[in-house]
């Protein structure tokens, strides 16, 4: 069984360091930053996230994209993507404004969140965003008492199996429902224009989009049939970057979904939309950590880091596997990766193989372009990673 853990760990130690070497290699500007940066740090590639989106485009050139600015608001990735004409999706006052600042139209931002405060619609609505997600019959008069005929569209519940990220439970109605919310948004003075899924956030699961897109074609239809001239199909996020494991390709995802957009809608909608926010920033990003301590505890070994799962990494409690990275040599050993934090639940990972490292080590956490600084906070007086935007 030893010999077994150990040759698996020789495989994921070797498959990191590959991708540490080429995510470096590529970025010959990251070197020098990551040797003397001060820890902790995210290092963020703005060339990467234009290239990442225009790749996108290419691959989908008839689906206008709206980056969820959740996923990383830094103001220079936010600057980046606004440059080469990307839409926005927001939830809330403080990412509009941001957005906003940049000079961005507010044609070009949507709210895509079911549930939303009063006080941001009407903001929002205010200044000229006029594209909201629903999902229950109070959204719908909230909307319509405070954004007198705005535009909304329906969140259907579709599977999100295969997805390390599942949204499934949280939002979305069923078919029935969202056809009478589309129903009754007209009735109180909205214009209903569309419907919305999410396949959930790091999908690799081909047949997610499979069954949303097959399901939203029904409801179209049904909603058509009841004289509701629909217009928007906006097919959410969950393209997935690579963490531990390689991940379906933008390509592929978009020769999938091509072909079931023409097998399912004869006349294709007027605005395709996406909602990309992981799947253009998450492996755009490297996170430089050190090592600030090492214990032998029962048959475990541990690490201990000046980040975790409070101040950057909290997608670790979610299941999310960061390829971890140190440049030295040396026989592997099994660790448990701990954070900066005293709380207990501030473990990163485990059974991650890395050769003895020495306390004040560099180590890197690779794919941390996305819900790292967004997600984090100052518990327990320990700051959040700086971002460094190259």
């Amino acid at each position: 069984m030893k010999e077994t853990s150990l040759r698996a760990g020789e495989l994921q130690f070797a498959y990191t360091k590959r991708y540490f070497e080429e995510f470096i290699s590529s970025r010959p500007k990251f070197k020098k930053k990551m040797e003397d940066v001060e820890t902790p740090s995210l290092l963020i590639d703005l060339e990467g996230i234009k290239s990442r989106y225009v790749q996108i485009r290419y691959h989908m050139p008839e689906v206008n994209v709206y980056y969820a600015v959740k996923a990383n608001d830094h103001i220079d990735v936010l600057k980046a993507l606004a440059e080469v004409g990307s839409g926005f999706e927001i939830a809330s006052i403080q990412e509009l404004e941001k957005i906003l600042s940049l000079g961005v139209p507010p044609e070009r931002v949507i709210s895509s969140n079911p549930v939303k405060p009063a006080e941001f619609v009407r903001f929002a609505y205010q200044r000229g965003v006029n594209r909201f997600a629903v999902d229950s019959y109070p959204e719908v008069d909230k909307i319509a008492e405070v954004a007198p005929r705005a535009r909304v569209y329906v969140r259907l519940v579709v599977p999100n199996e295969g997805s390390e990220w599942p949204l499934s439970r949280k939002f979305g109605v069923d078919e029935e429902t969202a056809l009478s919310l589309l129903e009754y948004a007209k009735e109180k003075g909205l214009v209903p224009v569309g419907i919305t899924f999410h396949v959930g956030s790091q999908c690799n699961n081909l047949r997610n989009w499979f069954i949303a897109i097959r399901n939203a074609s029904r409801l179209w239809e049904r909603a058509r049939s009841r004289g509701l001239r629909l217009q928007v199909l906006n097919m959410g996020g969950g393209i997935p970057v690579r963490y531990m494991q390689e991940s379906l390709k933008v390509e592929d995802i978009a020769y999938y979904v091509k072909g079931l957009l023409r097998k399912y809608f004869s006349t294709p909608p007027y605005e395709l939309q996406m909602e990309p926010g992981r799947g253009i920033v998450g492996d755009q990003g490297i996170l430089v950590a050190r090592v600030i301590g090492k214990a032998k505890r029962g048959d475990e070994n541990w690490l201990y880091v000046d980040t975790g799962v409070f101040n950057g990494l909290a997608e670790a409690l979610g299941g999310i596997r960061y390829p971890i990275y140190i440049e030295r040599k040396g026989d592997l050993k099994e660790w448990v990766v701990g954070g900066v934090s005293c709380d207990s639940m501030d473990v990163i990972a485990k059974k991650v193989y890395l050769p003895e490292p020495e306390v004040g080590d560099r180590i890197f956490f690779l794919s941390a372009g996305a819900y790292t600084t967004v997600y984090a906070s100052e518990f327990n007086g320990f700051p959040k990673p700086k971002v460094i935007a190259l």
